[in-house]
């Protein structure tokens, strides 16, 4: 059976550190402020980057470059037989395309996952494809499987201020300005590609409460006769004491499952601001 290396981005919320504690890779997401070149948890942390939010700097996204993943590829194939390439969903960032391409030129070493995951749910995949691997799966069949998994999975998202969204133009000022004097909040929804509208609700605890609604509606319809395999996942752009007490909110209304957690990753709170909450609900493989 030959080695295989397992390669993610910071959009999966898996940080340096833990990525070492996995044994896995986690390319970083770099990003311009004020047009200089930061990349996340490396030289960006989530305190610096929230603080240069809040002081309305010039933030925007970008991609690792093709230079910087080939290198990692080429380190690891020095060690392993194979890599698996599991980058954040090719609906939201062309990182993955990028990647797909350049894995073109490596005869089959390099298999590059298109799930269309974000957050904790490509830190599921991550954890999916390391289950794959020791079970003895090929790095082609890891790809195979996670892809005909990668509906099996959903993000549900609330924001703490529309100003993100009318800045992205995602929303339009009247509507932003309308929306913060009736205290409207969206409630968002990943389930493959994009970053969709869901719902429109006043108050915390109405978004609170529909998101949980619809997790638990997926668990009845989308994933009837998978309950067994569903791991719950939360992630945020707020403070630890509010993720700690929505945390304790999901576990109340559904005791019985795992909780994934980690902060939302630096890509997505561009374009929504701090004080965001997130659940997540995600059936994971069967080995």
């Amino acid at each position: 059976m030959g080695k295989i290396a397992i390669v993610t981005d910071s959009n999966s919320g898996i940080t340096q550190a833990k990525g070492k504690e996995m044994g896995i890779s986690v390319l970083p997401m770099p990003f311009y402020i004020n047009e200089e070149l930061f990349f996340e948890d490396i030289t960006l942390t989530q305190e610096e980057f929230y603080q240069r939010l809040a002081e309305d700097a010039d933030i925007s996204t970008s991609q690792p470059s093709p230079g910087d993943v080939m290198d990692l590829w080429d380190g690891l194939l020095k060690e392993y037989d194979e890599v698996v390439h599991i980058p954040m969903s090719s609906g939201l960032s062309s990182s993955c395309e990028t990647a797909i391409s350049l894995a073109a030129e490596y005869d089959g070493r390099v298999q590059v996952v298109n799930n269309q995951r974000i957050s904790v749910t490509q830190e599921l995949s991550v954890l999916d494809a390391m289950h794959l691997r020791d079970a003895g799966k090929t790095a082609a069949e890891i790809k195979e499987v996670l892809e005909e998994e990668k509906f099996q999975s959903t993000i549900y998202i609330t924001v703490d201020t529309l100003k993100y969204l009318k800045k992205g133009g995602r929303i339009t000022p009247a509507a932003a300005a309308l929306g913060t004097v009736l205290n409207l909040k969206p409630v968002l929804q990943i389930q493959g590609e994009k970053l969709d509208a869901f719902a429109k609700v006043r108050g915390w605890k109405a978004a609170k409460r529909t998101m949980l609604n619809a997790v638990e509606k997926d668990m009845r319809e989308r994933f009837a006769g998978n309950e067994e395999d569903l791991i719950l996942g939360m992630a945020y752009t707020c403070g630890k004491e509010e993720a700690a007490e929505w945390r304790a909110e999901i576990h109340a209304r559904f005791p019985q499952y795992e909780i994934m957690e980690a902060p939302l990753s630096l890509s997505v709170a561009c374009h929504i601001g701090a004080g965001s909450m997130a659940v997540t609900c995600s059936k994971k493989v069967r080995i």
